[in-house]
């Protein structure tokens, strides 16, 4: 049996288990990644990459490559409700196509619309460029022993078992998670949502054989309430069909979901199903993230209705958070609280992130016990009741539409290593994000000249910003220096970052979350603290 070190073997290669590997290596640290399949996406769970994540890739120098996906970025966004593609219409929420989606004013980037089927392989192109990124599909953890120095884990692919030796180990490896269950951690929240059946299906006339304008997401709504919906997958002719069940589990047919999608049409027409595969919503969080040298993270700590496109892109910030806070360990200046941090400010944000993907999932689906009959009536009556369904239908899930203040507005307000100054966050209505620059906010957004952001500042160690040229900062130099720390200083003379940052000093973290912020302070004090001390 061979052996191996890596600094960190990571358990997974979705796409957090790739987005960890990915951020070690471009911070200089090595990986060994294992996924006991072979990595293809039949059934894509996730489509949508939101402004975070984008950010990220932002950094990481592959945000082209997303944005040029093969999705058709000439496809309408809209999302929909109706009775069939041959039925009634209810309402729809428009949203233009990627290609002309304009950039938000809090960001230097935009969601995108990118499968897991073309997201994958993006993530793993990016991670095998790597030299110290250790790629491996068809490999399977099937044991590991956690020690007071490293962790001894064992490896089987085809060619047999290794024995890799490391500094830390990662679950990513899902909902299903084997780090998970051997660190015997529970989950906690609710099992079953609804039990869903997905089918891809192909069709190249789709859109000829309706009235409909194009959208993206259909939401199909009959006398039972919802009872499906259709997805563009890819903005060309391949479709995701999901029949939304309730907690009683089914299993659907090949011919049962073929008469659903058919339904869906109101006509018959003829279409190809590629796969189908049953899963089961839930609204779940570890009891814990781990601990010491073992940590679980993306799907294995969470898992949540896709309602939102939160489960991904909170797995991301939870790799993005992890990343620096290994390499500072690795590196020797992290702390010995440093790693405790990491449940302590992901946790938070996950129960967030899974009760509103649920509450978006009871609207989506309030139609099963709120519903008048008289919108699938013919007439006047119809008409009034159509409309006045319609419009309040197209107000609550607005909702869901409109989630900045969840992919950018999370915070680590009561998180060990942050620096309060007492500042609040915005009172925000929902859906409405106001950046801001207090200690466990993401650091805000600013166009300091065409092209570069104040978010381009950040990422590859701590960065303390200077807007007052007056106030002294070589003590936080000294201090970092003595600790190993990476710092960077940069002075800003620019009016609009100086009012949003609202303060002389603010030290953002290498993941891009404001750490401290003041006029003057213990510099030795505050690097101690937001280094895990």
């Amino acid at each position: 049996m061979t052996e191996l070190y890596t600094q960190v073997l990571i358990v997974g290669a979705g796409p957090v288990g790739l987005a960890l590997a990915g951020d070690l290596a471009w911070r200089g640290l090595s990986s060994f990644v294992v996924e006991k399949t072979d990595g293809a996406v039949t059934q894509p769970k996730m489509d949508l990459i939101g402004p975070r994540t984008m950010e990220f890739c932002r950094r990481w120098g592959i945000a082209r490559y997303v944005t040029s996906c093969p999705y058709n970025s000439e496809h309408p966004q809209d999302n929909v409700w109706l009775e069939s593609f041959t039925g009634y219409e209810f309402g729809r929420e428009p949203f233009p196509a990627p290609r002309l989606e304009t950039l938000p004013p809090q960001s230097p980037v935009k969601r995108e619309r990118c499968p897991q089927d073309m997201f994958d392989p993006i993530m793993r192109r990016w991670v095998e460029s790597m030299p110290l990124a250790d790629l491996r599909y068809c490999h399977e953890l099937i044991d590991f022993e956690e020690r007071e120095r490293d962790v001894v884990a064992r490896v089987r692919s085809q060619h047999g078992e290794r024995t890799i030796v490391c500094d830390y180990l990662v679950g990513a490896d899902g909902g299903a998670s084997f780090v998970r269950k051997k660190l015997g951690i529970k989950m906690e929240g609710e099992p079953v949502l609804t039990y869903t059946t997905n089918a891809i299906f192909r069709c190249k006339d789709f859109w000829r054989l309706h009235d409909k304008p194009k959208g993206y997401r259909f939401i199909l709504i009959g006398p039972e309430g919802t009872w499906g919906t259709i997805v563009a997958i890819d903005g060309h002719d391949r479709f995701r069909f999901s029949a939304v069940g309730d907690k009683s589990r089914k299993v659907l047919s090949n011919d049962e979901m073929r008469a659903m999608i058919l339904r869906a049409m109101g006509k018959d027409f003829e279409f190809e199903i590629l796969s189908i595969s049953p899963w089961v919503r839930r609204e779940l969080v570890a009891r814990s993230y781990g601990a010491s040298r073992v940590f679980i993270t993306g799907d294995a700590a969470h898992l949540n209705s896709p309602t939102g496109a939160f489960g991904m892109n909170t797995g991301m910030q939870d790799a993005v958070d992890l990343g620096w806070k290994l390499a500072a360990k690795l590196q020797g200046w992290g702390g010995e609280r440093l790693m405790d941090s990491y449940e302590a400010e992901r946790r938070p944000v996950a129960l967030r992130n899974v009760a509103e993907a649920s509450e978006n999932l009871r609207r989506m689906i309030s139609t099963r016990q709120h519903l008048n009959p008289n919108v699938f009536a013919c007439g006047p009556e119809g008409d009034d009741a159509r409309r006045v369904f319609g419009d309040a239908y197209t107000q609550m899930m607005k909702r869901e539409w409109f989630t900045l203040h969840i992919h950018l507005g999370y915070r680590y307000s009561q998180s060990p290593i942050i620096v309060s100054d007492g500042s609040n966050a915005p009172d925000d209505a929902p859906c409405v994000y106001t950046q801001n620059a207090s200690p466990g906010s993401r650091a805000p957004h600013v166009w300091l000249r065409p092209g570069v952001s104040t978010l381009d500042l950040f990422g590859r160690g701590f960065v303390l910003l200077r807007f007052d040229a007056h106030v002294r900062v070589d003590h936080f130099a000294q201090a970092a220096a003595a600790r190993g720390a990476p710092l960077a200083i940069i002075d800003l003379d620019h009016a609009e970052a100086q009012a949003l940052y609202a303060a002389p000093l603010v030290l953002v973290r290498p993941d891009g979350m404001v750490a401290w912020r003041g006029a003057e302070g213990d510099a030795c004090a505050i690097l101690s603290q937001v280094c895990g001390d």
